[in-house]
């Protein structure tokens, strides 16, 4: 579960439905400040908010904790090389290093260097060194979530 992306999806979510995040918090009876902090990541809502919320927008609950999101911008990791630098840095900031570094463990020098040069201060060498070998499924899956966050960013400017 990946809060980030939780939070970027109720956040689409809301604007695809025409709602401010006042209307929403009056249609579910709670404060502006709890979607607020929803849509920023600090919380997420409990699970009686949810299934309300998953009602009113005609989705199950694991759509929400778990979105799939259909391609807007890149459908493989390798092209984020394709992606203006500022908005992939954007994207790459909302996760920490040893997640970016292991969805890097599985993509070709130039996207390496690529995000080598996005983020100079990370020693990517040493955060390789200290992570060790990993399976696969692990760089797939941090790939995965890196897609879908760019997807999801996409979805929620338009």
């Amino acid at each position: 579960m990946n809060r980030n992306m939780i939070s970027k999806y109720l956040q689409f979510l809301r604007k695809r439905n025409n709602y401010t995040q006042d209307d929403l918090a009056k249609e579910l009876g709670i404060s502006r400040q709890a979607v607020s902090k929803w849509e920023t990541g600090l919380t997420i809502p409990d699970l009686e908010v949810l299934l309300t919320i998953s009602k009113l927008y005609d989705i199950s609950i694991n759509d929400i904790l778990e979105p799939k999101i259909l391609p807007q911008k890149i459908t493989d990791f390798e092209q984020i090389v394709t992606i203006s630098e500022k908005k992939l840095k954007e994207v790459l900031e909302q996760f920490d290093t040893n997640s970016l570094v292991k969805a890097l463990m599985g993509a070709s020098p130039e996207t390496n260097r690529f995000c080598e040069r996005l983020f100079p201060d990370i020693d990517f060498e040493m955060t390789r060194k200290n992570i060790g070998r990993i399976r696969i499924e692990t760089v797939e899956d941090m790939q995965n979530q890196i897609v879908a966050m760019i997807n999801l960013q996409a979805l929620v400017s338009l």
